[in-house]
C-alpha cells in the first residue's frame, strides 16, 4: 500500500477519528501486556520474518535482557482483540554509565559531531517497531466476508485508510513515553522503507553509520523530537496533533496553526 498524507487538516482528523474507532493504544504495563508484546514480537520476528530463531524462544515470547530498561506499547484491533502492532523505547541506564543501546553493540557510528551534542541522560532507542502482516490480513479479510453479507457496510473500505496510520500511531506512543522520561533524542535502526515512509509525513531521521545487516538491512539513525515535531507541524498539523495528544505534550510551534495550514510543503 503506498501511503500519501492528506493534505486537508480535516480530511487528517477524520482519519485518525477512525483510527480511533478501530484501534486502541495500549501501555503495556502489567506483566500480562508485556507478555502479549512478546508473543506479537514473535509473531513478527521468528515466524512471520526469521530475523530471530524461534527454537530460541520455546515459550513463542521473544524478549532480550533490554526489556528490562524498556516502555512497551500495544496496538489493539477493538473489533477482533487482537494486538495487531508493539514497539518498545530503551531508557537510558543513569545508575550504569556502560550500558550500551542495541545500535551502539551492532552499527558502527561516524556521524561524531551529531553524537557530540546529545546528552545520553536524555538518550533512548526506538526499537521492536513492528506490525503484524498475518493479522492485518486477517483483519481485511474476515471484514470482506462481512461485508459479503450485508452490503450496507463500509467498514472495511473505511478501515483500510487507517492501516498507515498504524505506523505513526506507534511513533506518537514513543513520543509519549519520551515526554514522561525526560527523553530528547532516539537511537533507531531502521530500514530504507521505514526511513522513506517516515519522511513523508516530516520525520527526517539522520543516518549516523553506513548500513549493517541487523534484523534485515537497515541504517543506524538519530533524531531529536523537537526536530521532528517542528518538521512534521510544517508539513501537516493535523499529524502533529495526533503525535502530542492535540499539543498537550508541549507547547504548539509559533508559527503554525490549526486555522491556517499549509501542507503542500
Amino acid at each position: 500500500m503506498v501511503f500519501i498524507p492528506p493534505r486537508d487538516y480535516q480530511l487528517t482528523i477524520n482519519i485518525f477519528n477512525a483510527f480511533n474507532k478501530y484501534f486502541e493504544i495500549i501501555p503495556a504495563i502489567t506483566d500480562n501486556l508485556r507478555n502479549e508484546a512478546y508473543k506479537l514480537r514473535y509473531l513478527v520476528y521468528c515466524v512471520e520474518n526469521t530475523f530471530e530463531r524461534p527454537e530460541h524462544y520455546p515459550d513463542c515470547m521473544e524478549f532480550d535482557k533490554h526489556d528490562q530498561q524498556s516502555i512497551q506499547y500495544l496496538i489493539l484491533h477493538r473489533k477482533s482483540g487482537d494486538f495487531v502492532a508493539t514497539v518498545r523505547l530503551i531508557l537510558p541506564d543513569t545508575n550504569n554509565p556502560d550500558y550500551l543501546l542495541p545500535l551502539e553493540q551492532h552499527c558502527e557510528i561516524d556521524h561524531i559531531p551529531l553524537l557530540q551534542q546529545i546528552d545520553r541522560k536524555h538518550l533512548a532507542e526506538v526499537s521492536r517497531f513492528c506490525i503484524s502482516k498475518s493479522l492485518r490480513r486477517r483483519i481485511e479479510a474476515d471484514n470482506s466476508r462481512q461485508n459479503l453479507t450485508d452490503p450496507k457496510i463500509n467498514s472495511t473500505r473505511d478501515e483500510k485508510k487507517t492501516f498507515p496510520f498504524i505506523t505513526i500511531a506507534l511513533i506518537a506512543c514513543i513520543i509519549k513515553a519520551s515526554h514522561e522520561n525526560n527523553i530528547e533524542h532516539w537511537f533507531a535502526v531502521m530500514d530504507t522503507s521505514l526511513i522513506r515512509f517516515l519522511s513523508k509525513i516530516g520525520i527526517n531521521f539522520i543516518k549516523i553509520g553506513p548500513m549493517v545487516d541487523y534484523h534485515g538491512l537497515r541504517w543506524p539513525t538519530a533524531i531529536k523530537i523537537t526536530d521532528l515535531l517542528d518538521s512534521v507541524a510544517e508539513k501537516n498539523i493535523g499529524i502533529w496533533e495526533f503525535l502530542t495528544s492535540k499539543g498537550g505534550l508541549l507547547e504548539t510551534p509559533t508559527s503554525i496553526t490549526t486555522k491556517s495550514v499549509d501542507t503542500d510543503t
